[in-house]
């Protein structure tokens, strides 16, 4: 990715308060309803690593209501790296653990982070390339642990469409900004999780048109 495509798109939203964290209106909205996807197919316990974990908000409340995972947030952009570290001074909890850099879309950063039981992004693969997309998949199913799942939340096409007219001007202001952007087509999504060797789980509809897309890694046994 470009310098360019790399920062924060304008799209993105966050505010930030008097403590220093960030808040995103978004995250707020859908943390429930994503919440309630990983209590049914997440694992239990083990590693579980969040990408772009934005302002921190997420990982936060995950990491409180699911103990038994051992939670990483990771972002790209230092000033969110420094809203995720307060989030989590102020949150005190004993499962949540320092943030760490990682641009999911660089190849190769799955080394350095493999053994994953769970690896979950929200709201990201409209802010990048088709390529760069490709490449987040590829890395996080190598990352993965046997048998450990891939989540992915977030608004895209349905069948090349847009599900709502809204969802249309939201793609199309995404493109307008950053012309190589824009929402992912679902059947492609399915095409790359199990190009990576990754089993598809199911495709969950989630509240505002988004979709939740869970694969795992098959046993090595």
């Amino acid at each position: 990715m470009t310098d360019e495509e790399q920062s924060t798109p304008k799209i993105s939203f966050a505010e930030a308060g008097e403590d220093g964290r960030l808040h995103a209106p978004s995250a707020e909205r859908n943390v429930d309803a994503i919440l309630q996807v990983l209590r049914a197919h997440a694992p239990s316990k083990g590693k579980a690593l969040e990408i772009a974990s934005g302002t921190g908000q997420h990982i936060v409340h995950f990491a409180r209501q699911l103990p038994g995972l051992d939670w990483q947030p990771s972002e790209v952009d230092p000033a969110r790296i420094e809203s995720i570290r307060i989030w989590r001074a102020q949150a005190g909890l004993a499962n949540l653990r320092e943030p760490v850099t990682i641009d999911a879309t660089d190849p190769g950063w799955s080394v350095r982070h493999g053994g994953q039981s769970l690896i979950m992004l929200s709201n990201l693969m409209h802010l990048i390339d088709t390529t760069s997309a490709q490449t987040l998949i590829s890395e996080s199913a190598q990352a993965l642990a046997p048998l450990g799942r891939l989540m992915i939340y977030g608004p895209f096409f349905r069948d090349g469409r847009a599900p709502s007219d809204g969802d249309s001007r939201f793609h199309a202001k995404i493109v307008q900004e950053h012309p190589t952007f824009g929402y992912k087509n679902d059947a492609d999504m399915l095409g790359w999780l199990w190009e990576t060797g990754l089993h598809i789980v199911e495709t969950l509809a989630m509240p505002a048109n988004n979709l939740t897309f869970i694969a795992e890694r098959p046993d090595d046994k």
